[in-house]
C-alpha cells in the first residue's frame, strides 16, 4: 500500500479508516519534508525562547491555575516529564487497537504542522510506534475535553518515556520492553514537548471520524433495511415519488427517496395504487424524511471531523515571520472541544432516531394487527407453540431505548477545572463515547430489522411463489442474508444468526452487494 504522507493539512477520514483498521506499516505513515522542516523550526524557536529566559505558558510556567509559576532552565525538562506522568490519570477499560492507532495518527498529524514545538525526533518516535504496532494502552475514561484530551494522551505519552504499558504482538507489556522490542530507547522530553504530545482534540476527533464512518455505513444499511421491509409488509412506493420530495426540497431528502427508488425498482413485493389502502404507516412512508434528515446530522459530523483533523488544537502556539523570524507564542483556546462535542451530540440524536424508526418498522413486522395480517403473528410458522421473532423485538426496543438515554447532550454539561481557570469544557470525548456506544446499538437494530424482514419475505413468497423478484437493490441484500441465515420455520437459537447479519452490516458487504446492482447516488 502506498505510504500515507502526513503534512498537518491533508488528512482525510478515509486514511485515518485505513491505518486504524490496517495492520502496522500497511500502510506505513510519513512526516513530508515540508513537515520535517516546520517542525524541526518550531523546535528550534523553542530552544531560542529558552535561552533569551522569555516567559512563554507551558514552556517556562506551570501548567492550569500554575500559569503563573515560573520555572527556571534547569526544571524544564523535568517540567515536560512530570506533565506526563501526573495526566496520566485515566480509567476504565482501554480502547481497542483501531482507535488508539487512529489517536496516535491524528496526534501526529496535528504536531507536524510546525506549531507546537515538538522536536522531529520526538514525533518519529511517535510514528516508529505507530508503524511497529506499538499501540500505548489508554483508558477511555478522564477526558473533559478541554483543555483536550489530557489524560487519555498522556497514557499514549507514557509509552514514549518507557512507562504506562502497551499492546504489541497481541500481548501488553510494559512501556520500556514495548519500546526494546522495536529496538527504541525512551525518550527525554524537552520544552514544550509533554504539552504538545497532551494537549489536543486527538482523543474525540479520532473517535468522532471512526463513529462518522460509520454512520455512514448505517445509514446506507438502513436503506435497505427499509425497503425490505417494505416489500415484506407490501408497502407501496407512491411516497417515494420525485413530484412529492421536490416540494420540500431537503437535498438528502431528495437523495434518500431517489435511492429508494433505485432499491425498490422492478420489485414485485410492492403495492400499487389501491383505493382501499392508499397510503402506509409512517416508518414506511417517511423513510425519506426521517433517513434525510438523519444524513444531514452525519454530514455535518463529517464537515466538522474533516476540519479538525487537520487542525492545530495544543495550546500555546509558536509563530515564526517568514521575513524576519520573529518568534511569536501565543495563548488560546483551539483545544477546547466544542465544535466536535455537539457535532457528537447531534450525531447520536440522529442515530438514535436511526434507530428508533427501524425498531418501529421490525414491530410492523411481527405484529400481525399492525400489518393487516400480511404476515403471522411474530414471523412465526405454528404460532403457539412457536415464539418465532417475538422477542427480537424486545431485543430492538432495549436498545432503542437505551439510546434514547444516551442521547441526551454531553456537550450540554461543564464542571470547572483548575481552581476554576478552567471554568468551561466541552465534554467532547464523553459525547463521542456515547456516540459510539448509540452507533453500536444500532448496528444491532438494523441486524434484527434485516433478519425479520427477509423472514417476512419468505412468507409472501408462500402466496406469491418463489420466481417473485424483490427490487433491484434489495433483491441481493436478500440473497446475502439468506446465505448466512435460513428461513426460520421452528423455534431455534437465533443469536448466532443475529450476530452473523450484524457483521454483514457492520463489515459493508450488504451495501457492497446492493451497490453492485444499485447505484449509490449519496455523496457523504
Amino acid at each position: 500500500m502506498d505510504p500515507i504522507i502526513l503534512d498537518g493539512q491533508s488528512l482525510t477520514i478515509d486514511q485515518v479508516i485505513a491505518v486504524a483498521y490496517g495492520e502496522p506499516g500497511q500502510p506505513a505513515v510519513a512526516l513530508s519534508e515540508a513537515a520535517q522542516a516546520g517542525v524541526t523550526r518550531a523546535a528550534q524557536a523553542v530552544q531560542t525562547l529558552l535561552e533569551r529566559g522569555q516567559v512563554a505558558y507551558g514552556i517556562t510556567t506551570g501548567f492550569g491555575a500554575f500559569k503563573d509559576r515560573i520555572i527556571s532552565p534547569d526544571q524544564v525538562e523535568q517540567l515536560q516529564r512530570n506533565i506526563v506522568l501526573s495526566h496520566a490519570v485515566g480509567v476504565g477499560p482501554a480502547f481497542d487497537v483501531p482507535t488508539t492507532r487512529a489517536i496516535m495518527l491524528i496526534r501526529a498529524n496535528t504536531l507536524a504542522r510546525g506549531h507546537s514545538g515538538i522536536r522531529l525526533a520526538t514525533l518519529q518516535m511517535l510514528l516508529d510506534l505507530l508503524n511497529a504496532g506499538v499501540h500505548p494502552v489508554i483508558p477511555q475514561k478522564g477526558s473533559l475535553g478541554a483543555s483536550g484530551d489530557l489524560a487519555p494522551l498522556a497514557h499514549m505519552s507514557l509509552v514514549l518515556l518507557g512507562l504506562g504499558e502497551a499492546e504489541y504482538q497481541g500481548e501488553i507489556v510494559d512501556g520500556e520492553a514495548a519500546l526494546e522490542g522495536i529496538g527504541l530507547s525512551p525518550v527525554t522530553l524537552a520544552a514544550k514537548e509533554g504539552l504538545a504530545l497532551t494537549n489536543g482534540t486527538a482523543v474525540m476527533c479520532a473517535l468522532g471520524a471512526l463513529e462518522t464512518y460509520r454512520a455512514r455505513l448505517l445509514s446506507r444499511t438502513s436503506d435497505i433495511a427499509g425497503c425490505l421491509s417494505l416489500e415484506a409488509l407490501h408497502g407501496t412506493v407512491l411516497a417515494f415519488d420525485d413530484r412529492i420530495h421536490q416540494l420540500r426540497p431537503h437535498p438528502r431528502q431528495l437523495n434518500c427517496a431517489a435511492y429508494l427508488r433505485e432499491l425498490l425498482a422492478g420489485s414485485e413485493f410492492t403495492r400499487h395504487h389501491d383505493p382501499a389502502n392508499v397510503q402506509d404507516a409512517y416508518t414506511l412512508r417517511c423513510i425519506p424524511q426521517v433517513h434525510g434528515a438523519v444524513r444531514d446530522a452525519i454530514a455535518y459530523a463529517r464537515w466538522v471531523i474533516d476540519i479538525e483533523l487537520n487542525a492545530v488544537t495544543d495550546n500555546p502556539l509558536i509563530f515564526i515571520d517568514d521575513d524576519t523570524d520573529e518568534i511569536t507564542v501565543l495563548s488560546g483556546g483551539n483545544f477546547h472541544g466544542e465544535p466536535l462535542a455537539i457535532a457528537m451530540d447531534y450525531l447520536s440524536l440522529a442515530m438514535t432516531e436511526m434507530g428508533n424508526i427501524s425498531e418501529r418498522r421490525l414491530m410492523r413486522l411481527t405484529d400481525e394487527a399492525s400489518n393487516a395480517q400480511t404476515l403471522p403473528a411474530f414471523l412465526a410458522q405454528n404460532g403457539g407453540l412457536n415464539s418465532g421473532f417475538m422477542i427480537t423485538q424486545y431485543t430492538a426496543a432495549a436498545l432503542a431505548a437505551e439510546n434514547k438515554v444516551l442521547a441526551h447532550p454531553a456537550s450540554a454539561d461543564t464542571i470547572p477545572t483548575s481552581a476554576n481557570v478552567e471554568d468551561h469544557v466541552s465534554m467532547g470525548c464523553t459525547a463521542a463515547l456515547q456516540a459510539r456506544q448509540i452507533v453500536q446499538n444500532v448496528e444491532q437494530i438494523l441486524a434484527l430489522e434485516l433478519m425479520a424482514a427477509a423472514q417476512g419475505i419468505d412468507f409472501r413468497k408462500q402466496k406469491l411463489g418463489d420466481t417473485a423478484r424483490l427490487g433491484r437493490g434489495t433483491q441481493p441484500a436478500y440473497e446475502l442474508i439468506r446465505q448466512h441465515v435460513p428461513f426460520i420455520a421452528e423455534d431455534t437459537v437465533l443469536y448466532p444468526y443475529i450476530e452473523a447479519v450484524r457483521q454483514l452490516v457492520a463489515g459493508g458487504d450488504l451495501v457492497k452487494a446492493t451497490n453492485r446492482e444499485v447505484t449509490d447516488i449519496w455523496n457523504l
